[in-house]
């Protein structure tokens, strides 16, 4: 049986990963936190999964309030895994000195808000305890089905790489408020403050990256990937009304720390990038960025779009679609090849993935997904949580694993590095 710590859960993501039962873990879960509004959430969102109707759970937080709560954490060793949700320029130094007091780390992206940090990181990826990041995408259904698409060479064919277009583009809308388990979400001011909380490169494109870290990969066949290669990198800033910082946070006021990036009732958040990059011949686009509101029965945007040279595979996510991702694939050249290998794979996943199903779409065919694969994205973080206690059980980090983990944030830092050398040129006269 595994036991679980938490170590200062300022993010719902934190709360996320119990909210099912998992087999093998103790119910007694340990907290520890400094006393104040972040553990209070936590511990709300946790009763609230123990008292629901359907699937309620049964966590019982054993919860430690003091300051340095990572040292009475050490002290006590009550658990050998830990869980890291919280303000991000605290991470990778609390990374290692967990690590080097033998726990294993399951933690919340992003881990580095900027360029330093690598040497603690390959430290921690290099050997002994696990350290590994919270990458929910990895356990979306049409992210799995996106991966066994470009292993079909018949249908996928190889990556477009002619015509300068990218092969790989990546685009993602999220918003600032919006509701988890059905309730508004409440955000730490300090979410605001890139300097703690991270600029929207260190944010949102740690899974963007990932994403096409292991769409090169299954195309490719190979588990060793060349370094990325960055070519562009740009921020810019949501302009956030205090009415909305204070409706997302419940403070009343701007805190003095932000004053640098406050005017009047408004705050500059810095949360919305451009990245390019080569991954090998492939290039990549991505772009995210941070709307105000979640729309009424809405969500989060998004697209992929995966350019083969027999075919393309797109993943959209919008209104059009109900806010459910949808998956389709549209052919290039001989449209009845990529027909008959598409269901020639569909009925080979079925036992794996039953219940998929082919749609023709105009020029294009929807996989269509039943609602048990597509169980969304609030259930993949216990499903997360499960696959790292295997490793922790196995005792072994893939190698492949910590290579991409080390590549995708050294990228990362190089476009944070390359980001604040544009803002600081001099604008043309």
């Amino acid at each position: 049986m595994h036991t679980l710590a938490f170590l200062d859960p300022g993010h719902f993501h934190a709360a996320l990963t119990l909210r099912g039962r998992s087999p093998g873990v103790h119910d007694d879960i340990f907290v520890y936190a400094e006393a104040g509004r972040e553990l209070d959430d936590f511990l709300a969102l946790i009763e609230a999964f123990n008292r629901r109707s359907e699937e309620p759970t049964s966590w019982r937080p054993v919860v430690w309030t003091g300051s340095r709560p990572i040292e009475r954490l050490i002290a006590e060793c009550s658990a050998q895994v830990v869980i890291l949700a919280g303000k991000n320029d605290r991470k990778m130094p609390a990374m290692r000195q967990l690590h080097d007091a033998g726990f294993h780390v399951l933690a919340d992206k992003p881990w580095l808000v900027g360029a330093a940090g690598l040497d603690d990181l390959r430290h921690v990826v290099g050997g002994g305890p696990l350290a590994v990041e919270m990458m929910t995408g990895r356990h979306e259904i049409t992210s799995i089905l996106v991966g066994k698409l470009v292993r079909e060479g018949e249908l996928f064919g190889d990556f477009d790489i002619a015509g300068g277009r990218p092969a790989i583009e990546i685009s993602g809308v999220h918003h600032l408020e919006k509701r988890v388990h059905g309730q508004p979400l409440r955000r730490p001011p300090w979410y605001f403050d890139v300097r703690v909380q991270g600029d929207g490169l260190a944010d949102i494109p740690t899974h963007m990256v990932d994403q096409v870290q292991r769409v090169v990969g299954a195309a490719s066949g190979t588990r060793v990937l060349p370094a990325p290669e960055l070519t562009g990198a740009r921020t810019w800033c949501t302009e956030v009304p205090l009415a909305l910082f204070s409706r997302v946070t419940g403070q009343a006021d701007f805190p003095p720390e932000l004053a640098d990036v406050v005017d009047g009732a408004r705050l500059a958040y810095r949360s919305n990038a451009e990245l390019t990059f080569r991954l090998g011949e492939v290039t990549a686009a991505l772009d995210t960025h941070w709307e105000l509101t979640e729309p009424p029965g809405g969500g989060d945007r998004h697209r992929s779009l995966i350019r083969g040279t027999r075919a393309e595979i797109r993943v959209e996510q919008h209104e059009g679609t109900g806010f459910r991702r949808r998956l389709s694939v549209a052919p290039m050249g001989n449209a009845s090849r990529v027909r008959d290998t598409l269901a020639c794979a569909m009925e080979s996943w079925q036992g794996e993935h039953p219940g998929l199903e082919i749609v023709e779409m105009g020029e294009a065919y929807e996989i269509r997904v039943p609602g048990a694969l597509d169980v969304g994205h609030e259930r993949h973080f216990p499903l997360m949580l499960r696959d790292f206690l295997s490793l922790v059980d196995g005792s072994t980090l893939p190698g492949e694993l910590a290579s991409a983990t080390l590549a995708k944030y050294t990228l990362l830092g190089q476009a944070a590095t390359e980001d604040q050398r544009r803002r600081e040129r001099p604008a043309r006269v």
